[in-house]
Parts: C-alpha cells; structure tokens; sequence
C-alpha cells in the first residue's frame, strides 16, 4: 500500500477536554481519522480485533486507568501511553504489558503524529497478513488450485471451470514460470477425465530423432536398441488428458503427423500398421505467439488452427501485482511446513518490495524467492529486500533441481561477492557485516575462489 492510498486511524481517549480538543485538531491535521473518549470504559465499547488503527491514552484517569484500559484491548492492536508522570520504571511496566510506546509530556505534536502513523502502518499490514493467512485456509476447490484475487485471476478460474466440463483441446500461453502446468493439471483435475492419467510433456526436452517413438510408442524391433514393446504418452494419457508443453519447439516435420493424430484421434506405433483408438483431450502450451510463428513459417498453420479450438491466457505476474502478497504469503507457508520451520512475519516494507519488483520469472521465481527468504532470513537475517538484490542473481544462474545445501552455497557465495564488493575488498567491513570471523570468512572464500584484490578499486 502506498503512502498516498494509507489511512490512519487512531482513538485518543483522555478525561481532560482540552487536551482530547488539541489532540484532534493535530490529528486532523495530519489526515488521521480520530475518535475521542473521555473514558477508557466509553471507549471499550467501540474497539474489537477489527479495529485498523491505533489506541492513544492517558495513564492516570479515574474509573479505568491506562494500565488497565490496556490489559483490555486486543493484544493486536498498538497502544501508545501518555502520561506527566512518568518514569523509567512505568515505562518498563507499561512495555512489558504489552504497550506500543510510551510518551512523556511534555512531548512534540509532531513526534506523536508520526508515531501514529508508524504504528498504524504496522497494524494495517499485520491485519492484512492475517487476512491473508486466513483467505488461504478457508480456500477450496479450484480457488486454492490457482489462487489469486486479481480480476484477471478471476476470470482464469471461471474459464478453467468451463472448459473443465467439455472435451476440447486447448491451447495455454502465458511467459515462462507464469503456471501453464498448474493451468493444464486444473483442466484435467475438474474434469470427467480426472480418474485417468494426467500426462505431461515437456517437447522441448526430447530429443528429435525420439520424439516420435516418445509420444507414439514402438514395437519390439522397429529400430536398433528397441528391444521391448513402448507404450508412447499419447496411449498411456488415453481417457485422460497430454500436455505437451514447449509445443512451439516441435520439428516442423512432425507437426504433420501430430496433426494427423488429432484429426482422427488414433495413433499407431513405430514399427506396427494396427492403429489405436484415442480418447484423450490434447492441451498444448506455449510461451510463443502461434499465430505470429505461423505466420512466419515457424509452426503450421493448419495445426496451430486444429489446437485453437479454445484458448487460455495467464497473465504475467506484474499485471497482477494485486495477487503477489497472497501468492508469497502461501508459498512461504507450504516451505515452511515442509522445512519445519516458522515462517517470518511479513513487514509493509517487505510488501512494498514484493509489489515493486518486477518478477521477470514470474510465479516460479515468486515461489523459489519465498523458499530461499525462509532459509536464508532464519540462517543469516537477511532481508527480503536484500535478498532480491543478491539472491535472484543466483536464482538465475543456477540449477533449478539441484540440492537444497547446493542452492544455499550458491546464495552464500553471492551474499559474500556482494558484501566484498560493496565494500571494496574491505575484509574487517565484511566481516562485521556478516558477523563472521576472519578464519571462517577466508575459509568460505577460499571454498567460493573469491579474491580480495577481485574487489579493490
């Protein structure tokens, strides 16, 4: 939430007239929406745990003080004590029962203002984690599949349903990592289809002079090495639903024989002339435009109209910046269970960030930065921030599927190059900045092949 969209709330409660006049005209002042009670028992009855701003009371009133009044109020929502006759000692107390701050008078108007807004800020993200927290375990069905409350979003989960129910083949594009797979999985998982295989395929990932053995099968004998009989994924997917994904890739060779699949929905394997019957549903998905590839001779035309019978688009996830809290927010959760791990609070500093960066990888960078964030924050404190700064460079570098210890090296490594080179080669800086001692630091450099003189200037 930006500073412009923010509102402030906050409910001064003071059994000194003047004081309660002042303070609302400051407030006013500061575009803070405020509430004034003479009495913390007046005041108790308009505050519940929904309550989206911030409590300013005295300390010394009669029927209920502030101590008091602050035992009452929901533990989550910040309270700021004022009082003329303070002291160390009262503010430990008053700390220690769960206060917000604590504020001696005198005190500047200004201080307390921005105090109010801090405050508020906090409450309003912690209210919208929550939020988020609880959207996500009332989820079901479809919408805990693809999940989002983007309008975009929206419309995806209407249309997966539709087409969920009729047998058409279907074409999903969308940029890499934005979930053509989750997509395809959806389709067959809400389908008549569902209790059969779900068969995906990347084509992109087979080599040419297999792919006709892969997706058709052989016979025993059709070509040196087969030695056995090969069930090819368009026969073991029948009844169910194939994805091939990446189809943009396939060899314009045999896009004619794909063509003649799909026309006359049986498939006949290498080395057999008996065909065999079909019934799958064929989804292709594909980060390419297939028109404008047609168009330039890069994909037939005939087959890209014979998969067009319906079409799904997945929006980028900066088009949906409205989703990418939730989105992280749930990603976090499930690596936190998986690690055994407590997944940190998520602070409007990190929601910012989150909703400012770019995400050229979309959900599945989304996904790799939130579990990356968990292990690296609980093993160094690294912030989000930094952490999108530093890590991604190794999220783009390095291999998808290698090792848990493998990808935390690889972070490591980046967190030690950027320290180095932000501080110019200084070793005494990095060390006091990663709290590290000088043995264990040159170890890990030495281990990285990280020179200090790489750094100088």
């Amino acid at each position: 939430m930006s500073s412009k969209d923010q509102e402030y709330h906050a409910i001064i409660v003071d059994d000194d007239p003047a004081i309660r006049e002042s303070l609302e005209q400051w407030l006013d002042l500061a575009d803070i929406h405020v509430q004034t009670f003479s009495s913390a028992l007046d005041a108790l009855v308009n505050i519940d745990e929904h309550y989206p701003g911030v409590i300013v009371s005295d300390v010394k009133m009669p029927e209920l003080d502030g101590m008091e009044f602050l035992q009452r109020v929901p533990a989550d929502i910040p309270f700021i004590l004022i009082t003329g006759h303070g002291g160390i000692a009262l503010a430990v107390e008053a700390m220690k029962a769960g206060a917000y701050d604590f504020v001696e008078k005198p005190y500047k108007p200004e201080r307390l203002v921005e105090l109010i807004k801090t405050a508020c800020r906090q409450r309003q993200v912690a209210m919208k984690t929550q939020q988020s927290h609880d959207h996500l375990e009332q989820l079901s069905g479809i919408e805990k599949d693809i999940i989002g409350h983007s309008s975009a979003i929206k419309l995806l989960r209407k249309q997966v349903s539709m087409l969920a129910q009729v047998n058409a083949d279907v074409v999903i594009h969308g940029e890499t990592g934005t979930g053509k797979e989750l997509v395809a999985q959806c389709l067959h998982k809400y389908s008549v289809r569902k209790d059969h295989e779900f068969v995906p395929i990347n084509v992109s990932a087979i080599p040419e002079n297999l792919i006709e053995s892969e997706l058709f099968g052989h016979e025993a004998g059709a070509f040196t090495g087969a030695n056995k009989r090969h069930v090819g994924k368009f026969e073991y997917a029948n009844g169910g639903t194939l994805l091939l994904d990446e189809i943009e890739s396939m060899p314009m060779y045999f896009q004619v024989k794909i063509l003649r699949v799909l026309q006359e929905r049986e498939v006949t394997r290498l080395g057999s002339h008996k065909p065999k019957a079909l019934d799958v549903r064929v989804i292709a998905a594909t980060k390419k435009d297939l028109k404008a590839a047609a168009a330039e001779g890069e994909f037939r035309e005939d087959l890209y109209y014979r998969l067009l019978v319906s079409e799904l688009h997945i929006p980028p996830l900066r088009e949906r910046k409205e989703d990418i809290v939730l989105l992280f927010q749930h990603f976090l959760n499930l690596a936190a269970q998986s690690n055994n791990m407590t997944a940190p609070d998520l602070q409007l500093d990190d929601q910012l960030t989150l909703e400012l960066h770019d995400w050229p990888g979309n959900v599945r960078e989304l996904k790799n930065t939130a579990e990356r964030y968990l292990l690296t924050h609980n093993i160094s404190g690294i912030s989000l921030q930094e952490l999108l700064q530093v890590g991604n460079k190794a999220a783009l570098t390095s291999n998808p599927d290698s090792s848990l210890s493998q990808r935390l090296e690889y972070v490591e490594k980046m967190l030690i190059a950027e320290e180095l080179k932000h501080h110019k080669g200084n070793i005494k800086a990095v060390m006091d900045v990663l709290d590290l001692p000088r043995r264990t630091l040159n170890q890990k450099m030495q281990k990285y092949d990280l020179k200090r003189e790489d750094f100088l200037e």
